[in-house]
């Protein structure tokens, strides 16, 4: 396999130090651009896949006994899903936009850009946190009742979404922690954070929601408090690694006084992945607003199919984290023959990886609904989804890896496009059409994801595709 010979190194070579990273192997970060392709995405991709396993198994954890308490808090907490999602898009777009400035200045072989890319986007973390808080918290009473919760169902959700939207901080510094990491090809200190947290939800919601040893009973606030707990350990704990790394030392921390250029620029990356992440928090109102009127059953029977379906799209996530890396330190060191093969290679992974995860949602739909509740109408309509969506997993991986690779090579924005097709106009006209012009009920709500989101796999594969032979011409000319 060709690495790239001397015609491919920068012209301007790096001081000495730019190869050493503290705490981890010297050229760890480098080795993206050098060594063969599967082997790069296997060694990311696998350490992300089992991190999100476990923090899939985090959120069923809270699923499982939500639904001890009762079927309402178990609605609530499904309810409160698209909610929650606008923390997770904030953190999620701001960390993805840093991973790809990070990984391409890495790739460019500028540690000194590199570092502030890293400082700056910790500021910029915590300065998102202070307003989504504060707009969570004022926002979700007019939400949760435009999702059509009221009286206690609403003080519900209200009570467990309050306790999360004051954790907030903690969640976004976790997730930019975790993309300073990942710029430089770390993905296993998450992995070792989102396991420890696994385990210790386990231990904290059964504590916190029924007390003993000093802690007072709390109900579904016992969830929110444990989340937001281990939120806060796991944020301490991927800090100290950034730390270790040597990316940002004590004389670094004047630079996280924000700075015009360098906030500018995780803008620029940050909030077209932000606002791609948010699509998806829209999206799950629209389709909680439509499955909402077929009764609590069906909300709770949606909150849990999806939470089964995450599983079997944990390898996504692994591919998607690995593309991303792969594809940003290629493109900074212009090794572009590099950015389309990471592309292929791990949709062909993806290939191998969604066969099982469809076998395993078709045949298997009744008996994983059924571990979450004894609700005969939950569980018939949770089977009707999971069947559908298992013929739908691999067009989730077509998207998500071709938007990893088009984040890569900083070109952020048709995601965002894309996704405002894909989670809000085509929803509202294909589930109003599905449900109330042919009454195909909420058969109709499954059938529209399926259709929905083949087109846009289509259309996404067909314009990265586009887009990357262009990079390519460009840097073939340059």
């Amino acid at each position: 396999m060709d690495r790239g010979g001397p015609a491919c190194v920068p012209s301007i070579m790096p001081e000495p130090e730019s190869y050493i990273i503290t705490g981890v192997p010297m050229g760890y970060a480098s080795d993206l651009t050098v060594l063969p392709i599967p082997k790069l995405i296997r060694r990311l991709a696998v350490p992300a896949s089992i991190g999100m396993f476990f923090n899939t198994m985090f959120n069923v954890v809270d699923t499982y006994f939500a639904g001890l308490i009762s079927t309402q808090a178990l609605a609530a907490l499904s309810l409160s899903l698209p909610v929650f999602f606008i923390i997770i898009a904030t953190g999620s777009g701001i960390a993805t936009g840093t991973t790809s400035l990070i990984a391409n200045a890495f790739g460019a072989r500028n540690r000194g850009e590199a570092k502030l890319m890293a400082t700056q986007g910790i500021t910029f973390g915590v300065l998102s946190a202070a307003v989504v808080c504060g707009a969570g918290i004022a926002a979700s009473p007019p939400l949760f009742r435009l999702l059509g919760a009221t009286d206690v169902y609403l003080a519900d959700c209200l009570i467990y979404m309050n306790v999360i939207f004051g954790g907030t901080i903690f969640f976004i510094l976790a997730y930019m922690c975790n993309a300073i990491l990942t710029a430089q090809g770390d993905t296993r200190s998450f992995m070792s954070f989102l396991i420890i947290g696994s385990f210790l939800n386990v231990i904290l919601d059964p504590w916190f929601i029924y007390g003993g040893f000093g802690v007072p009973a709390m109900g579904i606030a016992g969830v929110a408090v444990a989340t937001v707990l281990i939120q806060f350990m796991g944020a301490c704990f991927l800090g100290y690694r950034v730390y270790r790394t040597g990316i940002i030392a004590r004389e670094d921390l004047q630079d996280m006084i924000p700075r015009w250029r360098p906030m500018r620029e995780i803008a620029r990356q940050g909030f077209p992945a932000t606002m791609t992440f948010l699509t998806v928090a829209l999206g799950f109102f629209i389709i909680t607003f439509f499955v909402s009127t077929f009764g609590k059953e069906a909300v709770a029977a949606y909150g849990i199919s999806i939470r089964i379906e995450q599983i079997a799209l944990l390898p996504t996530i692994g591919l998607n984290v690995a593309t991303l890396t792969i594809v940003a330190q290629n493109n900074g060191a212009r090794l572009f023959h590099r950015v389309t093969e990471a592309l292929s290679c791990a949709l062909r992974y993806g290939i191998l990886l969604m066969a099982a995860g469809t076998i395993l949602l078709f045949a298997g739909a009744p008996t994983l609904i059924g571990f979450f509740t004894a609700d005969e109408t939950v569980i018939a309509i949770g089977t009707m989804y999971l069947r559908i969506a298992a013929f739908v997993l691999y067009a989730y991986v077509i998207l998500y890896v071709n938007v990893a690779a088009l984040q890569g090579v900083k070109k952020p924005l048709f995601a965002v496009w894309i996704g405002l097709a894909r989670q809000i106009a085509a929803p509202a006209l294909v589930f109003y059409s599905f449900i109330h012009i042919l009454n195909w009920g909420i058969g109709g709500i499954w059938w529209g994801i399926f259709m929905i989101n083949w087109c846009a796999a289509a259309v996404t594969y067909a314009y990265t595709r586009r887009t990357l032979r262009a990079i390519t011409r460009e840097g073939a000319g340059g």
